[in-house]
């Protein structure tokens, strides 16, 4: 019996998936396979998207977020158009080919973001809702609308076991994001066999409970049946929705579906023999009919949506210029002509009035010019905004009313404007992932913060920022036994170190107002890279200094020994961060009295430091004079700076007001001082 033409797109999917995993001898086939009708029915019925533009701004988004499932969406951006030719198919998870073994963002055409830990696909997608739902508030005129899609995900029980999914799926009931439209693969299975004598969660009462739209459960190999459920779900105002999708892992192997052996390994020579001949399929391995190319084109189908939306956009300029020319430069990611002078005159006022005040305040002052000049920045909080001050005057609170729209509010000239601070509530993955969507979905700059000991909790969406180089600002406060009596739980020793250990992740630990404003001008322009910003509770006095341009490089000398009335060479170096930076500097006044000439060098970034050029690090470090870091944290970092001794903590803190723990710990000038002592009496 011939295909008909939904069971020929829905199996060009499984045969693809099929065979690629066989060639690689790697992956995942049964997800893309039990997927491959809802596949059908979503990517051939209801997505808004352009194969020849990947990145055409009114796209619909789609996130695969049990990304292990990756050839479902590699054979569907081949199957319709997108610039993944089959021998890339062929490649499967091989070095340099365009499909790798998860999706990633920013290498292969048509992925919205790098999936792969479960539950942040899903995580993201609320993001990339939230970020349409206020572009669209913001730039929607009555007359024209520019910014109208949806965002679609996929998702499975792993997705949805993951606690991230609670924090994230709960936040988007609560913004009522009606663009949210989620697809549960309910198969039942996960690596360790048939999920339900560990997975019983009533998950549509779950996300009923949520405020959530539910539909189903239906049949998901019923391409007529999820295409009715897209469609009342594209028809809710005022929730997401969750499509609940009954399937059968690997469906159309006669042996493997319904079993965990069709999860994560190929199905084999003579079982793919047994699926050709169940699912009628005659062709050769990456053969696929002319037929099932055409059913799936959507490239003309694309071009006339493209052109639909740059007619509207055209009109829309015509209309309102200068919200069409806001609008283009906030979706290239471009910050404003202003920027850099507001950057100078912020970073400048900070050094003119010298203001003793903890770094945590230091930042909300620095933030407080920036979100004024920058609409762009959409900041947050994980339920701690009164202490990490991450929020301004020019960020009312984010609110929306009983019907899902946004709240505007008044602002002080009188006219209207949306919030931009999100309160998250205790949840630090749920927002970090959030973030991550945010800022992939465009025209946003997100920032949230909580305690530097929480970045824990959030350090893998933090570290998924850093692999697909996106823009997002993490101010993470209380950065020290500094915060004193919450003890140990709450100090942090270990996470400036490992957070510095993650690749593409600027990390600031800034020392005073002017430092923190330069580490926040460094991090808006960090287009390609997140920033972690840690921030102190205690008071800081500012460090005088002769020349601001130097700090933007991670590390400059902030204190000679002519300062202390030496006129002499230096005999030692002391590198300090942060709150160190001032024990440092009153341990080279104490060694001043000895005649012992130090250099103080304030390295608020080791990272950006670490890119400097050789010349650049030499002028800062000198050759051939000992070095002694100082750091409220793990001494493991600083050796790589050919340090003869670290003033650091190995060990937990304790419980205690911080004056008290300073001295217990040994961070005092005195012991700084003695410290450089001890290494110069060893030369």
């Amino acid at each position: 019996m011939a295909d008909t033409p939904t069971s020929l797109m829905a199996n060009s999917i499984r045969a693809l998936a099929m065979d690629a995993v066989q060639q690689a001898n790697s992956g995942h086939p049964g997800a893309p396979m039990g997927m491959a009708d809802m596949a059908v029915a979503l990517w051939g019925r209801h997505l808004k998207h352009s194969p020849h533009n990947p990145h055409w701004f009114d796209r619909d988004r789609f996130v695969l977020s049990n990304g292990h499932g990756s050839m479902l969406v590699y054979a569907l951006l081949h199957l319709t158009g997108y610039d993944l030719p089959i021998k890339e198919l062929k490649n499967f998870r091989q070095l340099h080919s365009k499909t790798p073994g998860h999706p990633e963002f920013g290498y292969t055409p048509g992925i919205e973001t790098t999936t792969g830990p479960l539950g942040q696909g899903l995580s993201n997608a609320v993001g990339m809702a939230l970020a349409e739902k206020l572009m669209a508030a913001e730039f929607n005129q009555a007359d024209h609308h520019i910014v109208d899609h949806h965002t679609y995900v996929f998702m499975g029980d792993g997705c949805l076991m993951e606690g991230i999914s609670h924090e994230a799926c709960a936040l988007a009931g609560a913004w009522k994001l009606n663009k949210l439209i989620a697809l549960y693969d309910d198969n039942g299975i996960s690596i360790d066999g048939q999920v339900t004598p560990w997975f019983v969660d009533n998950t549509p009462l779950r996300f009923a409970a949520y405020g959530w739209n539910v539909i189903g459960p239906i049949d998901g190999h019923d391409v007529e049946a999820v295409t009715r459920a897209l469609t009342d779900a594209k028809n809710s105002a005022d929730k997401p929705t969750l499509i609940v999708c009954k399937t059968h892992i690997g469906k159309g192997s006669p042996n493997r579906a319904n079993t965990a052996k069709a999860h994560g390994e190929p199905l084999g020579a003579e079982e793919i023999k047994l699926t050709r001949e169940a699912l009628g399929w005659t062709h050769a391995p990456f053969e696929l009919p002319k037929e099932a190319y055409d059913a799936w084109d959507a490239k003309a189908k694309g071009l006339a949506l493209e052109a639909d939306w740059d007619a509207k956009f055209t009109a829309y300029k015509v209309a309102h210029p200068e919200l069409a020319a806001e609008f283009t430069r906030r979706m290239k990611g471009e910050l404003p002509r202003a920027f850099s002078q507001i950057a100078v005159d912020t970073v400048v006022g900070a050094h003119t009035k010298a203001e003793t005040v903890a770094s945590r305040k230091a930042s909300q002052l620095a933030l407080e010019a920036f979100t004024a000049g920058l609409p762009e920045m959409l900041g947050g909080s994980a339920d701690l905004t009164g202490s990490n001050l991450t929020n301004t005057k020019s960020t009312p609170a984010l609110r929306f009313d009983l019907a899902g729209d946004v709240v505007k509010t008044e602002a002080a000239d009188g006219g209207k404007v949306i919030g931009r601070h999100i309160n998250y509530g205790v949840r630090e993955f749920g927002m970090a992932a959030i973030m991550n969507g945010i800022a992939l979905h465009g025209g946003f700059i997100p920032y949230g913060g909580t305690f530097l000991t929480f970045s824990d909790y959030s350090r893998n969406a933090i570290r998924m920022a850093a692999l697909m180089k996106i823009r997002v600002v993490h101010v993470f406060t209380h950065d020290s036994i500094g915060l004193g009596e919450d003890g140990p739980t709450h100090q942090s020793i270990e996470h400036a170190a490992s957070l510095r250990l993650i690749p593409n992740l600027d990390v600031w630990r800034p020392g005073d107002t002017a430092e923190t404003a330069v580490a926040w001008a460094v991090a808006l322009q960090n287009k390609a890279k997140p920033t972690a910003l840690l921030l102190s509770r205690q008071n800081l006095p500012y460090a005088p200094k002769d020349d601001l341009g130097q700090i933007s490089k991670g590390a400059y000398v902030l204190s000679e020994p002519t300062e202390v009335g030496l006129n002499k060479k230096a005999q030692a170096v002391i590198i300090a961060t942060g709150s160190e930076v001032q024990l440092a500097l009153k341990a080279q006044e104490l060694l001043a009295t000895y005649k012992i000439a130090v250099r103080v060098v304030s390295m608020p970034s080791t990272t950006t430091f670490d890119k400097q050029k050789p010349a650049y690090k030499s002028e800062v470090l000198p050759e051939g004079i000992p070095r002694i870091a100082v750091e409220m944290g793990v001494t493991d970092g600083w050796w790589k700076y050919g340090c003869a001794a670290v003033v650091g903590i190995d060990s937990y803190g304790e419980s205690a007001p911080a004056p008290v723990l300073f001295k217990h710990f040994g961070f005092t000038p005195e012991n700084v001082a003695d410290t450089v002592r001890k290494v110069l009496a060893k030369k």
